[in-house]
């Protein structure tokens, strides 16, 4: 009866969290994840007030400086100034409309990209059944096509104690120096084999997480060391922030050089949003 009732839990929690999701493709509503079953009444997962952070505190963090400190260029001085003196980019192809297929987010806001670089981030949750989907095409275009000025960084939401779960086992991995071999199988692991890997009590969260990575050849002391950790506890700050500056109502959604935001929808595919993101990338790195 106890694994039943913990089944449902989890169960009910996957299913109300998944409402969370966001637009995809002109759709009101996202779609359940694989294996969940579509007629469970859902209740949408909104953002909440509830989380901590300094509105003063910078975001971002670019997967290949995984356990990197904070560079000093995401001190609120330095944000500050670089948000307060916008260059003026390059044109962007007239077939891109504004407020259509892509919004100019004011106020523009500073990114932690290298001079000469061009930052493009992914807001998204490990829980979103379009985020899973968007996956494998994100994928393919950050490791083959992507412009090697492209700075691509991967945040997770943080909306609510669902999507921070799934944030810390995410920012977990990058200290660990496993996101690159992992982020995959975390998809995987909720989206095609069911395990949502977290639950309402966190003490079972952090349970299940250990488990799957433990499966995934990574020792349990490592594991300890780096759950809690001060640079997992640091990036899941950025990470707050970060939601709550680009102004994130949906997953997955997409915002270029701290100016522009897309998502899936609005630039009408898949294959459209990375053809977007390239020529939004190519008209900054062109100023």
């Amino acid at each position: 009866m106890k694994t039943l009732s913990r089944g449902l839990a989890a169960l009910l929690l996957a299913t109300v969290a998944l409402a969370g999701c966001g637009r995809h493709s002109g759709s009101g509503s996202p779609a359940p994840a694989a294996g969940k079953p579509a007629d469970v009444a859902a209740v949408a997962v909104k953002p909440t007030a509830s989380q901590g952070g300094s509105a003063e505190r910078a975001a971002g963090m670019t997967e290949e400086s995984e356990a990197a400190d904070l560079p000093s260029s995401l001190s609120p001085i330095a944000t500050a100034a670089a948000a307060s003196t916008p260059p003026t980019a390059a044109p962007i192809p007239s077939k891109w409309i504004d407020g259509q297929h892509y919004t100019t987010l004011v106020p523009a806001q500073p990114t932690a990209a290298p001079a000469g670089k061009v930052e493009v981030v992914e807001v998204f949750w490990y829980g979103c059944g379009h985020c899973f989907h968007l996956d494998p095409a994100l994928e393919d275009w950050r490791k083959k096509n992507k412009a090697p000025y492209v700075e691509f960084v991967r945040s997770p939401v943080m909306w609510n104690d669902v999507t921070r779960a799934h944030a810390r086992l995410f920012y977990t991995l990058m200290a660990l120096g496993k996101l690159e071999q992992l982020h995959t199988e975390v998809f995987r692991e909720i989206h095609v084999n069911n395990n949502f890997l977290a639950a309402q009590d966190p003490a079972e969260t952090e349970r299940l997480q250990r488990a799957f990575l433990k499966s995934k050849g990574v020792a349990e002391a490592d594991f300890d060391k780096s759950y809690r950790s001060f640079s997992v506890e640091q990036w899941l700050q950025r990470a707050e922030q970060l939601t709550r500056r680009y102004k994130v109502t949906g997953v997955p959604f997409i915002v270029v050089n701290g100016k522009y935001t897309a998502d899936v929808g609005t630039a009408g595919g898949e294959a459209q949003l990375l053809t977007l993101i390239d020529d939004l990338a190519a008209s900054e790195h062109k100023r």
